[in-house]
Order: C-alpha cells, then sequence, then structure tokens
C-alpha cells in the first residue's frame, strides 16, 4: 500500500468494509441455541460445549450493534439475541448483575467481574444506539450497578472481582479492567448524555496512564494490591495467561494510547496537555519493545519491566489495537510516520493473520509465526478486529456506537 495519501483511498475503505461484513459473518456463526453468543473453534465452529460465556456474548452483541448501526440488515436479530441473554440466562436476577459464564447445567461461574461488566455497558450502550428497543434499559441497570459495585471515587479507579452476593471483594486489583471501563463509559455518554461518564473515564486514564505507566517508564504495570501497590511478580509463574499475564502487555499500550486519545476528544477543551504526550509515549514503547524485536516479524505478548521480551508468541487483537492506535495518532497529530506503520500493519496481518477467503482471524501464532495455542484456542472473538476495521471510517471518535450516529 502506499502511504502518499492522508486518508484512506476507497479501495482501502471498501476492503475494510469486506472485512466488517465477514467478521460479522462469525459473529453470527457464535449464536448460542441456550441463549447469546459461544465459543468458536479454530475452523468456526461454535462449541456448544463450552457454554456461554459473558465477555464473549457482550462483545459480540456490541459488534453486531456497530454493524446494524451500519445498516447492515443480518445484525439487528443479533442485537437482539444477545440483549436477551443478558436479561435472562447471564443475569443474576436474585442477587443483581451478570454471572460470568453459564453452561447447559446451569450457572458455570457465579463471579461478578469488572471486566466482564463493563462489556455489559458497551453492548448495552452500542445496542441501544443501534435502535434496540430494549438497549436502554439494560444499559441504565448496567450503569448502575457498576456505580454501586465497582465504582471506587476514592481510588478514582474500579474494583475487580466479587462473589455471586456481593459480600466477599477479591483483594487484587488491576487495570485491564478499568481499561475496558473507560471505553464502556465514553459509549455510555454517547448515548445517554451524561457527561458524568466521561469525568469517569478521565479519572481512570490520569490515574493509570499519568501516574502508573509515566511513573514506569510506560512500561505500564497491570497488577495490584488493593491499595493500589504494583504487584511486579504477579503471575510470574504462569506468564501467559490470558487475561492476567505477567509483566508488560504490548497489546494494552496501545489500547491505552488510543483510549487516551479518545477520552481527549470527549473532554475536549478541558483535555489536559498531558493526554497527547503520554499517549504518544504509550505508543511509541510499544513499538520499540514490541515490533520485530526478536528476529521475526510481529508484534510479541509481553515483556518484562526492563523491556525483554517474555512470552514471544504473536496475538491476533495485539496487531488490531497496533493499528487501530497508529490510525487514532495519525489523526490526533495529522503526520506521515503513524500513518505508515498503519498500513505496514494492516499488510503484516493479511500476511499472517487473516484467512483471505473467511475472513476469520488466526488468533495466535508462535514466535516462528506459525499457529500456536498457548495463550488461546480457537476463534472466539471478533471485537478487536472488528474495531481495528472500522475506525478509520469514522470522524471525532469518543465510542465506536456514538461516532456511527453522527450525521
Amino acid at each position: 500500500m502506499t502511504v502518499a495519501q492522508t486518508e484512506p483511498s476507497v479501495e482501502h475503505l471498501l476492503w475494510l468494509k469486506d472485512q466488517r461484513c465477514k467478521l460479522l459473518e462469525l459473529a453470527l456463526s457464535a449464536v448460542h441455541p441456550a441463549g447469546g453468543f459461544g465459543w468458536l473453534d479454530e475452523a468456526g465452529g461454535l462449541m456448544e460445549d463450552k457454554g456461554v460465556q459473558l465477555w464473549i456474548t457482550a462483545r459480540m452483541t456490541h459488534v453486531a450493534a456497530l454493524a446494524a448501526l451500519e445498516g447492515d440488515p443480518r445484525a439487528a436479530v443479533a442485537v437482539d439475541h444477545g440483549v436477551t441473554a443478558l436479561e435472562s440466562t447471564l443475569k443474576d436476577h436474585e442477587h443483581g448483575g451478570w454471572f460470568a459464564a453459564v453452561d447447559g447445567t446451569g450457572v458455570a461461574n457465579t463471579d461478578k467481574r469488572a471486566y466482564e461488566h463493563a462489556f455489559v455497558i458497551l453492548a448495552a450502550a452500542s445496542a441501544a444506539a443501534s435502535g434496540n428497543s430494549r438497549g436502554r434499559v439494560l444499559l441504565d441497570e448496567a450503569l448502575q450497578v457498576f456505580d454501586q459495585r465497582f465504582w471506587r471515587s476514592s481510588d478514582g479507579l474500579v474494583v475487580d472481582v466479587w462473589n455471586r452476593d456481593w459480600t466477599d471483594l477479591e483483594a487484587y486489583r488491576g487495570v485491564n479492567a478499568n481499561m475496558h471501563t473507560v471505553e464502556a463509559l465514553l459509549a455510555a455518554a454517547d448515548i445517554t448524555g451524561n457527561l458524568t461518564w466521561v469525568d469517569y473515564a478521565a479519572q481512570i486514564v490520569e490515574r493509570v496512564v499519568h501516574r502508573f505507566a509515566a511513573d514506569s517508564c510506560f512500561r505500564l504495570p497491570e497488577h495490584f494490591t488493593q491499595a493500589w501497590m504494583p504487584l511486579w511478580d504477579y503471575n510470574i509463574d504462569v506468564p501467559a495467561h490470558p487475561f492476567r499475564p505477567y509483566g508488560v502487555t504490548i497489546g494494552h499500550l496501545f489500547e491505552w494510547s488510543r483510549l487516551t486519545l479518545q477520552v481527549r476528544t470527549a473532554l475536549g477543551d478541558r483535555a489536559p496537555a498531558w493526554m497527547l504526550h503520554d499517549a504518544i509515549s504509550l505508543f511509541q514503547r510499544a513499538v520499540a519493545e514490541g515490533w520485530n524485536v526478536d528476529g521475526r516479524d510481529g508484534f510479541i505478548y509481553t515483556t518484562d519491566y526492563a523491556g525483554t521480551p517474555v512470552i514471544r508468541d504473536r496475538l491476533h487483537w495485539v496487531v488490531t489495537e497496533a493499528i487501530a492506535a497508529a490510525w487514532a495518532l495519525h489523526e490526533a497529530l495529522g503526520t506521515a510516520e503513524p500513518l505508515a506503520l498503519y498500513y505496514e500493519w494492516w499488510d503484516h496481518a493479511k500476511a499472517r493473520f487473516i484467512d483471505s477467503c473467511s475472513g476469520s482471524w488466526q488468533h495466535e501464532l508462535d514466535p516462528n509465526n506459525l499457529p500456536a495455542s498457548t495463550v488461546w484456542f480457537g476463534r472466539p472473538d471478533v471485537y478487536h478486529a472488528y474495531q481495528a476495521a472500522l475506525l478509520p471510517s469514522l470522524q471525532s471518535v469518543t465510542s465506536f456506537a456514538g461516532a456511527l450516529l453522527q450525521p
């Protein structure tokens, strides 16, 4: 691809549109007969016996809602299917909130996790934006649970995992749940018009990015005590954990960079100057210590706190977040360098990850760029790839659904 142009070509935008259509087809194939959306295997087939997980159902509902906002006639039914699952099978009608997972025998995991609850907010906001008649009620309920159970105004951050009846809170604190909370709150603000949610998102970004990341040379620690002191050795014995890996997660540096820019857009004239600087710093750290650092092309998964590679497998969501962050930084700066990286990383994704026929993404490659399953099995997620393929078509993004609602 040429990088001489400052905006994507019509050809490139049409290719991105085709990728989104194929990713939506995968989401539709994940519809689970028990309700919600299930786990897909390497061939894109539904693994019914793995049950229904909250994070997958919420993400698939969100993606379907974005497709519905773009006018895809197949998407509205999928949105309704997801909303129904969030209203029924995945919801804890006794204690409130949502179960982490259900299966054929009933509730498989009763944990109430901030990570998954953030995606319920996101799914509900996008569903409401797409015109689903029950989306706004679901959104209001999810925001109430969030505000009562997960948000800590004294910290400017969210707590992580409760038990079913909200009587036992895990001592662990983490920034992954906070990151997805930022995304969810920006969507909630766009749909409800309540700027309180933007202020909450800004508080999270200030604490995580401008303090935790900046104080660590933008090698962001992910894991903390309940007093928000870093747990530097957390999961050092299981470094490839899919949600709580040891060390610095390269993809999250990109994701925080993009979200910081989206919060900056939402704040407008109120945005502090440090937001642009810190977004650039996160991006630069991720590129310097994540891209092509071990003699092979691609992004590694994690490093230690000195920048040394730990898990060298290549995960699809990392390159998609790199692509999205490069585009967001290009939009913020108007310069050619992030745009050149944007195209370079799309070329890498096409060569290594994307099935050109089905549009499905190989979720993980080993350090030699061969299919692997050290961290992930199958292909359960289209959310990261769909958003990366959508972002260049939008203007002034605070949230994806909010941008699609703009005239």
